[in-house]
């Protein structure tokens, strides 16, 4: 099944390539229905997933590379699980974006884009070989690398490009130095062979340091994040919506799989380190945030500070902890990707993200504006919203390892709800002080079919987080 999985979408793109140029609206349904079609099989993995097996399931493998023992591995387990289905249901709505006017006539291309990146998703969130995995990881780049610059919304968008696919791919290059110094000590890079495998303290500090170094550019973290606010303001919504949704937690999960669960005596040395910088991350990215004045940037911004959540999270060695920001990954997962949304409507309808020329469209737009205060108050991690549990247990699994870091960490929690009211109150409520948003219509039927989901999906994993935790196997 996952082989399959993975095939499908790349098959979805292949069947496009034979299409003529010419017919974009028949592109553009029938990756829409493909990927549904992806979506409903990623689906079936629920039901021959077994929660209560505490290792890998669905494994298969194929001979890749006899010399050097390689293999084709693939298997899922909880964690695995989640991401591949928060992509699965994040790309049908990228594709949706293809009816936008700005990507219309580049449509085949555009959708081609976002099926082939789907495909290298689902080998990432699935490779147990750590070869395999940093192919996967780094081909993800290919398709958002041309998202961004060649759909992207201003002339900045191939700087914003280049700063992309060079930040990331420069950090892996040491990711890749580990991976061939690791086969060189223990003939292998399956991943569950060398969990049983103990390399040297300085040599298992030493890779865990060219680890870091490309999944903390990927979530990203402090001073790592500079790429991130460019890309987001020069990308297209649904570049935004699944750079947001999906590409950031790539750092998160290659920490939690591979940083944590491959040297965990260097993740235990490094664990300070790994607290002083997520914690001046998370007070760092909310103050800059309050200076924004580009939609796209305070929600960009506001990524970097819940990533460092994240991290703290994942590195307070503890299942809270732990539990608590793969559930944040998640929820911020659809929470920014609905924000995205918010602001590509009010884009596509104003040609401006800039914050002073949007006053009182709860007037104007009252639907809107109810969404908008939904994903915004699950940004700050309300209560029934589906930031509250991750950010939560997160808190608790802190204060478990360092009280002071729970402290200090907490207190972005208190900046964020700063910002994000503040944000509302800006372009909701007051006055309509421009003629033209008096013109602006409320969101039209495929608008709200598009955001009702991600309001479903920000109660549902509030009020009953379970249906994720279920899934989920520390260890």
């Amino acid at each position: 099944m996952l082989l399959f999985l993975i095939i499908l979408p790349i098959l979805g793109a292949i069947i496009l390539v034979m299409i003529p140029k010419a017919n974009n609206s028949f592109s553009r349904l029938f990756s829409l229905y493909w990927s549904i079609l992806v979506f409903n099989f990623s689906i079936l993995l629920l039901f021959v997933f077994d929660p209560s097996i505490t290792w890998f399931q669905l494994c298969y493998e194929i001979p890749w590379i006899a010399q050097s023992n390689s293999l084709f591995s693939f298997a899922i387990d909880g964690l695995s699980l989640s991401m591949i289905l928060l992509t699965a249901f994040l790309i049908p709505v990228c594709i949706l974006l293809s009816w936008n006017a700005s990507v219309a006539k580049k449509a085949k291309q555009y959708v081609i884009s976002y099926l082939i990146m789907e495909s290298f998703l689902f080998g990432v969130f699935t490779s147990l070989d750590i070869l395999l995995f940093y192919l996967f990881f780094e081909a993800v780049l290919i398709p958002m690398f041309l998202i961004i610059g060649i759909y992207g919304s201003r002339e900045r968008r191939i700087r914003a490009s280049y700063l992309l696919f060079l930040y990331t791919l420069f950090s892996s290059i040491f990711m890749f130095l580990a991976i061939l110094y690791i086969y060189y000590k223990t003939g292998t890079t399956q991943y569950t062979i060398l969990k049983t495998i103990q390399l040297d303290t300085l040599e298992e500090r030493l890779c865990w340091l060219c680890f870091f170094f490309s999944f903390a550019v990927k979530m990203p973290l402090l001073p790592f994040h500079i790429w991130l606010p460019e890309a987001h303001c020069e990308a297209p919504t649904a570049g935004s919506v699944i750079l947001a949704g999906i590409l950031l937690k790539l750092g998160g999960y290659g920490f939690l799989r591979f940083s944590i669960g491959l040297f965990p005596e260097s993740s235990a040395f490094f664990t300070p380190l790994i607290f002083v910088i997520s914690i001046f991350g998370v007070i760092y990215a909310s103050i800059t945030t309050l200076q924004q004045v580009d939609l796209k940037k305070i929600i960009a911004y506001s990524s970097v500070g819940h990533m460092g959540l994240v991290t703290l999270g994942l590195f307070s060695a503890n299942s809270q902890g732990i539990l608590g920001a793969i559930l944040l990954m998640i929820s911020h997962g659809i929470v920014s990707s609905a924000l995205f949304l918010c602001v590509g409507i009010l884009y596509e309808r104003h040609h401006t993200r800039i914050i002073k020329y949007y006053s009182g469209l709860i007037h104007t737009m009252p639907l809107f504006s109810v969404c908008f205060i939904i994903f915004s108050l699950g940004n700050i991690g309300l209560p029934i919203t589906s930031s509250f549990i991750g950010e939560f247990l997160i808190i608790v699994g802190c204060y478990e390892a360092n009280s002071w870091a729970a402290l200090l960490s907490s207190s972005g929690m208190v900046l964020g709800a700063g910002y994000s009211l503040w944000l509302l109150n800006r372009i909701l409520f007051g006055n309509v002080k421009n003629f033209a948003i008096l013109n602006l219509k409320d969101v039209n039927r495929f608008e709200f079919y598009l955001l009702f989901p991600f309001v479903f999906l920000t109660f549902l994993l509030g009020i009953y987080p379970e249906i994720i935790i279920n899934y989920i196997t520390i260890y």
